[in-house]
C-alpha cells in the first residue's frame, strides 16, 4: 500500500525533476518507509512505499525486471501472489524478492494484459516497457485503490491522490463547479470519473490502459460484474460455498509481514471477519498473535453486548476511540486535506481518527467490512426494493407476508411499508411510458429550484445527471457497487487509512464472493426481517447469536444532530459568520441560520446538511484559496486549526531524478 506518481512529457523533453519531487512529497504519508525514482527519455516514475510484504530492500520500487526491460510501480496488494509465484516458477521464472510486486511484473511479462484476470487483490499500477516506450496501467475491479490522471498539451500526469497533481505547481485549474453543484443539489459523490477539480479525472475501476511515448492512448475495461456473473456456475450449496470462499478471502488477506488488526463494530460484517481471523490465527500462530480490534461507539448507538460477546469468543483486545466532538471538529481541516474532496458525513472524520488510533498502536494493516452492505443488501431501504420485486412478479401473498415479517420486527407500519413498495413498483412501471423521462427531469429541476440553502449562482452550474432505471434488487445492488455509494466509501476508506500509513483490506470485496452473491436471487439477500440472509446463514454457529440475529444496523454512526445542538453549535456559528463563508457565493446564509436555530431547538434534524455546509466551505477555502472573482481570507476562520505542514520535495536522502540505479 503506497503512493505513485508519473509524468510523461509530450514534447519529448525529460520530465521536470523538481515537479516529480513535489508530487512525491505530497504523497509521503502514503509511503513513509521508502522512496524511489526511475527516469528515462520523456517519462519519470516516482514511488513512496509503505512496507507490508517483503520488508527488505528487495521490495524497493520502482522495480526493474531481471532483464531491465520493464519497470513497475504498484500501489496495493496482490493477495494470491504466493500461488501465482509457484505457477510462474513452474514456467521458468526466477524471483529475487519475496513480495507481490515482482510477481505482478512477472505475470505481466508472461501473460500480458490477460494477467489481470488472474489477480486477486486491490491495485493501481503502472508498467513501463523501455523497448517499446509504452506505459501500461490498470486499476482493480472495484476501484479500491485510486489512480488519477491529468493531461494537457505538455504532459500526462498520474498520481495516487489528487493533491499530488493539483498542488504540484504544474497546473492552474480551478474547481469543477458542475461536480460541486451535483453534490450539493443531488448528493452525488464519486459517481463518475469526474472529480471536484477541473481537468483531473480518475481512471475507471476495472479498466486497463496503454499510453505511447507520443501520447496516443487506449483504454479498455477488462472486467464487469454482469459478465462475471454470466460465466459463473450455480453453487450446489450456496451457504457452504459462500462460507468457504469467505474464509479463503480472509486467509489471503491475512498475508502480511507486519501486525494485522480489525476495525470492529457490533455488527454482522466486522464480527464475521474477526471470527474468521481469530480461528485462522489460532491455527497458525496460537501463542504469539494478539488480535487488536479498533472500535468507535457513541452512547446513542450502544452495541456493548454484541461487542463483548465477540471479544469473549475471539479473545481479541478492544481498543476504543474517544468520541469527543471537539476533537472531531478540530481535525476537520486535516481530514479534508487528506480526502482531497468532500465526504458524505461526519462518520468519515470518525474513521480518520480510528485509523490514527490503529497507527498509534503500531498496527499497519486493518481488515474491514466495507462492501458487504452493497453486495448483500445490508441497508433497510433495500426491504422496499425487495417487496417491490415480489409485487412485480405477481406474488402478492408472498409480498404481504414479507411486509408483515419486517414490520413486526422493525416496529414499522405494515400499511406504510406496503404503500411505499407499491408506489415504487408503479413508478417503475411508468418508466417505459413515452414522456416519463421528460416528466422526471422536470421534477428534478423543480426540486433544485426549491432548494433554498444554496445560491442561484451555484444552481446555474447544475446539470441533471443521467438516471438509469434498474428494476430488480440485484440490479439496484449493482448500481450500489458500481456507481453509488460504494465508490465513495472506498475513496474515503483509502484516504483515511493512508493518511496514517495504515493499509485497509476488504474481504467482502474478494471478486469471487461478489460474483457468487450476484449470481443468486434476491431471497438470498433479504429474508423475513433480515438483510444479508446469505451471510447470516453462512455465519450460523460461527459468530455470537446476538450479532447474527441483530436486526438494527449501526456501523460507526455519529450523533451529529446532538453535536450541532451542543458542543459544535458555537464553532459552526463562528464558521458561518466567517468571511470565507460569507464571500464564497455558494450559500444562502439566512436560510441556513434559520435552519440551524430550528435544529438547536429540536424542531428539525438537519445535522448532516449542516456538516455539509461546514466541510464544503472549509474545502473550498483551503483547496483553492479563492472562488472565481472573490478572494478568500484563509486567516479569517475564527480559531480553527491550520493545515499540517507537508514537505514540498524529497528529503536529502531521496534519490535524484535520473537514470535508475538498482537498489
Amino acid at each position: 500500500m503506497c503512493g505513485l506518481a508519473a509524468i510523461l512529457s509530450l514534447n519529448g523533453d525529460p520530465p521536470d525533476a523538481a515537479l516529480l519531487a513535489r508530487m512525491m512529497g505530497l504523497l509521503a504519508h502514503r509511503g513513509p518507509d521508502d522512496h524511489g525514482v526511475f527516469a528515462e527519455h520523456n517519462i519519470a516514475l516516482g514511488f513512496r512505499r509503505l512496507a507490508i510484504l517483503d520488508l527488505a530492500s528487495s521490495g524497493h520500487q520502482p522495480m526493474l525486471s531481471s532483464d531491465g526491460r520493464h519497470v513497475i510501480v504498484l500501489n496495493g496488494e496482490i493477495y494470491n501472489f504466493v500461488e501465482l509465484r509457484a505457477e510462474l516458477q513452474g514456467l521458468g521464472h526466477v524471483f529475487r524478492s519475496t513480495g507481490d510486486t515482482e510477481v505482478l511484473l512477472a505475470s505481466y511479462r508472461q501473460w500480458g494484459p490477460a494477467c489481470l484476470q488472474r489477480l486477486n487483490g486491490m491495485w493501481a499500477f503502472l508498467i513501463y516497457d523501455r523497448v517499446e516506450r509504452r506505459l501500461f496501467g490498470a486499476r482493480d475491479r472495484f476501484g479500491v485503490k485510486p489512480l488519477y490522471r491529468y493531461r494537457d498539451e505538455r504532459c500526462v500526469m498520474f498520481a495516487s491522490e489528487i493533491k499530488a497533481i493539483h498542488n504540484s505547481g504544474a497546473i492552474q485549474q480551478g474547481p469543477n463547479w458542475q461536480t460541486i453543484s451535483q453534490h450539493l443539489l443531488d448528493g452525488h459523490l464519486d459517481v463518475s470519473e469526474q472529480t471536484f477539480y477541473r481537468g483531473i479525472e480518475q481512471v475507471a475501476a476495472g479498466t486497463a490502459f496503454e499510453l505511447n511515448a507520443d501520447g496516443r492512448a487506449r483504454s479498455t475495461p477488462y472486467w464487469s460484474l454482469p459478465a462475471a456473473v454470466a460465466s459463473s456456475p450455480d453453487p450446489v450449496d450456496p451457504v457452504e460455498t459462500y462460507r468457504a470462499l469467505f474464509d479463503d478471502a480472509v486467509r489471503l488477506e491475512l498475508r502480511s509481514d507486519v501486525p494485522v488488526g480489525v476495525a470492529l463494530s457490533g455488527g454482522l460484517d466486522s464480527t464475521s471477519i474477526i471470527s474468521s481471523m481469530a480461528r485462522q490465527l489460532r491455527a497458525t500462530t496460537p501463542t504469539t498473535h494478539q488480535l487488536n480490534a479498533f472500535s468507535y461507539t457513541a452512547p446513542q448507538f450502544d452495541e456493548t453486548p454484541q461487542l463483548q460477546a465477540t471479544l469473549q469468543q475471539t479473545g481479541a483486545r478492544l481498543i476504543e476511540l474517544d468520541s469527543d466532538p471537539d476533537a472531531m471538529w478540530d481535525v476537520m481541516r486535516t481530514h479534508l486535506w487528506h480526502q482531497d474532496e468532500p465526504v458524505h458525513s461526519f462518520t468519515s472524520v470518525v474513521t480518520f481518527k480510528l485509523m490514527e488510533l490503529a497507527k498509534s498502536h503500531d498496527v499497519k494493516v486493518l481488515l474491514n467490512g466495507q462492501g458487504a452492505d452493497e453486495v448483500l443488501a445490508g441497508y433497510s431501504a433495500y426491504f422496499t426494493e425487495y417487496f417491490k420485486e415480489i409485487i412485480g412478479a405477481g406474488r402478492l401473498w408472498a409480498a404481504g407476508r414479507a411486509v408483515r415479517d419486517f414490520a413486526v420486527t422493525a416496529g414499522r407500519s405494515r400499511l406504510e411499508l406496503g404503500a411505499t413498495a407499491l408506489h415504487k413498483w408503479l413508478r417503475g412501471s411508468l418508466h417505459s411510458i413515452p414522456g416519463h423521462r421528460s416528466l422526471a427531469a422536470a421534477h428534478r429541476r423543480a426540486r433544485v429550484r426549491r432548494n433554498e440553502w444554496v445560491s442561484r449562482d451555484l444552481k446555474s452550474n447544475w446539470r441533471p445527471a443521467r438516471v438509469e432505471w434498474r428494476g430488480d434488487l440485484n440490479n439496484i445492488l449493482r448500481t450500489a457497487v458500481e456507481t453509488s455509494p460504494l465508490p465513495l466509501y472506498l475513496r474515503v476508506e483509502d484516504r483515511n487509512s493512508m493518511a496514517h500509513g495504515v493499509e485497509v483490506r476488504l474481504p467482502f470485496l474478494d471478486h469471487r464472493l461478489v460474483t457468487m452473491a450476484f449470481s443468486l436471487g434476491a431471497h438470498w439477500k433479504i429474508g423475513g426481517p433480515y438483510t444479508k440472509r446469505l451471510l447470516r446463514e453462512a455465519m450460523r454457529g460461527r459468530i455470537p447469536e446476538n450479532v447474527r440475529t441483530q436486526v438494527h444496523k449501526f456501523g460507526f454512526p455519529t450523533p451529529v444532530d446532538d453535536w450541532f445542538r451542543g458542543a459544535l453549535y458555537e464553532p459552526l456559528r463562528d464558521l458561518l459568520a466567517s468571511r470565507v463563508v460569507r464571500e464564497s457565493g455558494v450559500w444562502n446564509l439566512a436560510t441556513i441560520d434559520r435552519a440551524l436555530q430550528r435544529h438547536r431547538r429540536g424542531e428539525t434534524n438537519v445535522g448532516n446538511k449542516l456538516f455539509d455546509v461546514a466541510q464544503v466551505s472549509l474545502w473550498l477555502s483551503e483547496t483553492f484559496r479563492s472562488r472565481v472573482g472573490v478572494a478568500f481570507d484563509v486567516r479569517d476562520l475564527n480559531g480553527l486549526p491550520s493545515l499540517p505542514t507537508k514537505e514540498n520535495g524529497l528529503t536529502s536522502g531521496d534519490r535524484p531524478v535520473g537514470r535508475h540505479r538498482s537498489a
